[in-house]
């Protein structure tokens, strides 16, 4: 595997899709998870300046039966069709599952999955990379770790040093609370690795040397995803804070105060999306429904970015 140039099928807008349940049963809802990334090809996105990633935390992978999650994946890449990469996440504690939804990513046609440090048990660092070989001696795919400090296991500057050297690994998709061994190893290693941020830092990250950034907003305003990325690639940094702070600030502002209703993941894009005439819908339990509570809060707060599809 070229790993450079697997990276590059990766680079922009890494942008974490919702799952869609029926309202009646909660039940997957294919079809519109599949009108959601036609929107997305439709207004831009495309290989080399997105990825697609099904089944991450956004995804609410914790919900889902492998099953389920192969049944996305291979949604999601039939209705990509080929015009930008889907990644599926495989986060579990399970290595059998881990396995079996490598296979399947594979087979479904995704170029790449998601995989975390294993956690309830904190591992090692050669249990991480033994869990990360299991994956690369049983499929073709290439891997993006997830460093997920908050489930215990935290990525050092040695680890990185290991992932660059680790079969099929292409891409960290990254976060350390740690200030400098977050500089760090970007500085460090971004020539040898593909660093996706995941903090926050897109300015800051971009200038390291990262090459794509975990993007929500991505999902209800592709167009302006875009626009964002290109501006990073153009260096263009005093505007870019000035779309950030406009833009995904606000977005964050309300998960902290949804937080305290709920848990969850990706209930404020569903929202959003549904203002943009797509589906929607809740999050499965334990998350709660927000949209009686909270929907109008996030209609004023996507209309004050300047979403296009809502009025104030």
């Amino acid at each position: 595997m070229n790993k450079s140039q697997h990276a590059q099928r990766m680079t922009g807008c890494y942008i974490p899709i919702p799952t869609l349940f029926r309202d009646s049963d909660l039940e997957l809802n294919l079809p519109g998870m599949q009108k959601h990334i036609q929107f997305l090809v439709e207004r831009g996105a495309r290989e080399g300046q997105a990825v697609i990633l099904v089944g991450g935390g956004a995804g609410e992978f914790h919900t889902l039966s492998v099953a389920e999650r192969l049944q996305i994946a291979e949604a999601a890449v039939e209705a990509a069709a080929g015009k930008v990469g889907i990644v599926l996440g495989v986060q579990t504690t399970s290595q059998r599952d881990l396995v079996a939804m490598a296979k399947g990513a594979e087979k479904a046609g995704c170029i790449g999955v998601q995989a975390s440090a294993p956690f309830y048990e904190i591992p090692t660092e050669d249990d991480v990379i033994e869990w990360l070989k299991s994956i690369s001696d049983n499929s073709g795919v290439g891997i993006t770790f997830y460093a997920t400090p908050w489930t215990g296991f935290h990525t050092s500057l040695k680890f990185v040093e290991r992932l660059i050297d680790a079969p099929h690994v292409v891409a960290i998709k990254w976060y350390s609370p740690d200030r400098s061994v977050f500089e760090r190893a970007m500085r460090d290693y971004s020539r040898k690795i593909m660093f996706i941020d995941n903090s926050l830092q897109y300015l800051f990250a971009h200038m390291l040397g990262a090459r794509a950034i975990n993007l929500h907003a991505s999902n209800y305003w592709p167009e302006w995803g875009q626009k964002f990325w290109n501006m990073l690639e153009a260096k263009q940094y005093a505007e870019a804070q000035q779309e950030m702070t406009k833009v995904v600030m606000p977005y964050y502002d309300l998960c902290i105060d949804i937080a305290k209703y709920t848990g969850g993941e990706g209930h404020i894009d569903k929202i959003c999306m549904e203002y943009a005439g797509l589906e929607g819908g809740r999050c499965r339990p334990p998350t709660r429904d927000i949209r009686e509570k909270f929907g109008d809060k996030v209609r004023q707060m996507a209309a004050a970015c300047g979403v296009p599809q809502i009025k104030r």
